[in-house]
């Protein structure tokens, strides 16, 4: 097995022990996002749709920087504080993806880092 770090400079940088993203073979694995601003490690402020859209990049840039897409996601796990917001995660998500759509979990959860109000992740699949 080769084990390969994803590091990504338009994306937040981990904050934690664990790399933005890890490839095996050719599966890469997407630590978890939040609304973070990569320049400055803030959150973003404004809306839930806003904090959504930046999660979404955050997550495109760190496959770009892994020679992926988010076309090549296989499955998301939406981490949310509240899951009354699925239905607009749902329609962000149809903005930024083609069908076939990735396998999906969507989980409420009582905290997330740094308090924000969703968290995804990602496993893409690059042949």
């Amino acid at each position: 097995m080769s084990k390969k770090a994803i590091t990504c400079n338009t994306a937040p940088s981990a904050i934690g022990t664990y790399s933005q993203a890890i490839t095996v073979d050719k599966f890469t694995f997407i630590s978890g996002q939040i609304p973070l601003d990569y320049k400055n490690m803030s959150i973003i402020e404004g809306t839930f749709e806003d904090q959504v859209v930046i999660v979404l990049n955050n997550l495109k840039n760190i496959a770009m920087e892994a020679n992926c897409t988010l076309d090549d996601c296989v499955k998301f796990t939406v981490y949310l504080k509240d899951l009354e917001n699925f239905s607009i995660v749902n329609s962000i998500m149809e903005r930024h993806l083609k069908e076939p759509y990735p396998a999906r979990a969507a989980v409420e959860v009582s905290r997330l880092p740094k308090d924000v109000h969703i968290e995804i992740d990602a496993i893409l699949f690059k042949d």
